[in-house]
């Protein structure tokens, strides 16, 4: 008997500024097969966290090293950016699909599937939007002012 796993689909719209280069997101939307949903409460905050965790990831997220010690440079939060309340549009959740046949509640688990996607589709939403396709994180003003990404 195997058992499904979740699964979901993001998408995000950003904004650009053509002669700055700042991006924002203003809407992003995940939308998951969880299964049967116990505490959708629960689950929407979880997915919720896992969605500013990839815009962190997208937009900020990045380990410096020190060239000359090869030690991490901002190995403390103080250093290490990471999204806060200003950088977070209108994040929304919509759960689709139905109890999992193969488990006795028909749930499927939602805590590792809200990270994976979100910076692909901020990505994408990028290369929609400007033309630039970016192939490295995290995506940086430098990327988006430049014709290559």
């Amino acid at each position: 008997m195997a058992l499904a796993e979740a699964f979901a689909a993001k998408f995000a719209e950003v904004h650009v500024d053509p002669e700055l280069g700042l991006l924002r997101i203003p809407r992003l939307l995940s939308v998951v097969d969880g299964g049967r949903i116990l505490n959708e409460k629960l689950a929407r905050s979880q997915i919720l966290g896992a969605t500013v965790g990839g815009i962190g990831q997208a937009l900020l997220e990045e380990t410096s090293t020190d060239a000359r010690t090869g030690r991490v440079a901002n190995a403390n939060l103080g250093d290490y950016l990471v999204p806060v309340q200003a950088d977070i549009g209108d994040l929304d959740v919509v759960f689709v699909g139905g109890p999992d046949r193969f488990t006795p509640v028909g749930t499927k688990g939602v805590g590792e599937v809200g990270l994976p996607g979100v910076a692909a589709a901020i990505a994408n939403a990028v290369h929609h939007a400007t033309g630039v396709r970016v192939r490295s994180l995290p995506i940086t003003i430098e990327q988006l002012m430049s014709p290559e990404g």
